[in-house]
């Protein structure tokens, strides 16, 4: 969008990336309640995005007062790294994650999968909507599952609570892609008026981030379609699928965020895009 589309840029998301909300929280919150100071402490993410490592040290990602993620490492580096060890990964003895932010939902292991983000917002913006779970088997939302490069699907709000009223009987048009080649259709179909949706999740790599640029080669779409499933099975084996009923979330909003969108959490969590477009040329 900034080099590219500017002119969308106030339709984008605020949200910052989880790796860098994660910086962030990491660098405040966590180092209050370990009794560090910020500037001793390193965050290191492991991902499957090369453009994580980019996207670490753009200048606005210091919300902590520090470089918000000092390092990134893809997958497929820290691969290597254990082999280079000697590390007998696959027999390590499992261990709990360290509080107060070791507790994850399957909304967040859904994030891998094209169509997922989509998914883990509507979990919850549904739920909060009209006070039910998503009416779809499983919560999983099929239409925007699977490889097809752009899937959409509409779902009419029914039945609201009573603050959410003006919303009875939309209904909502939501379109997922990925590959920057299918992020270019929608984007050029809703400019020319043939397309309108609320909500638009793109994702760069073929299949979502278990198809990123840091991820294990060579990938074809019968290990993506595999690497899918697996995170589907991880989600539905959760004690807890849905972002909101995360209890280390909701004690992170009470003991320090304050509440969604508040000052504290707008600053921590947010960010802002840039017109690029003239460097592009």
């Amino acid at each position: 969008m900034e080099y590219f589309y500017p002119e969308l840029i106030p339709n984008v998301s605020t949200c910052k990336s989880p790796q860098q909300m994660f910086g962030a929280v990491a660098k405040t919150y966590y180092t209050d309640k370990i009794e560090k100071k910020k500037e001793d402490v390193v965050v290191v993410s492991i991902m499957p995005c090369t453009a994580k490592k980019f996207e670490c040290n753009r200048e606005e990602m210091n919300a902590s007062g520090v470089k918000d993620v000092d390092y990134v490492l893809t997958t497929r580096e820290l691969g290597k790294m254990i082999k280079q060890a000697g590390i007998d990964f696959v027999n390590l003895p499992d261990e709990e994650m360290d509080a107060p932010l070791g507790i994850s939902t399957g909304a967040a292991d859904i994030f891998a999968n094209t169509g997922g983000v989509m998914e883990a917002a509507l979990r919850t913006v549904y739920e909060i909507v009209t006070g039910r779970e998503l009416p779809f088997n499983g919560l999983h939302i099929t239409p925007i599952e699977g490889l097809e490069g752009v899937k959409e699907a509409s779902l009419k709000i029914e039945d609201t609570k009573e603050e959410w009223k003006f919303l009875e009987g939309v209904t909502v048009n939501v379109a997922v892609a990925h590959g920057l080649g299918n992020a270019k259709k929608i984007i050029e179909e809703i400019k020319s008026g043939k397309k309108q949706y609320h909500f638009i999740e793109i994702m760069t790599c073929p299949g979502g981030c278990i198809g990123g640029g840091g991820q294990p080669r060579m990938t074809t779409d019968e290990i993506r379609k595999a690497r899918i499933q697996a995170i589907y099975k991880e989600d539905e084996g959760r004690k807890y699928r849905k972002s909101h009923e995360n209890p280390a979330l909701k004690v992170l909003y009470e003991e320090f965020l304050g509440k969604p969108l508040g000052e504290r959490s707008h600053h921590l969590l947010h960010t802002k895009y840039f017109n690029k477009k003239d460097e592009n040329a």
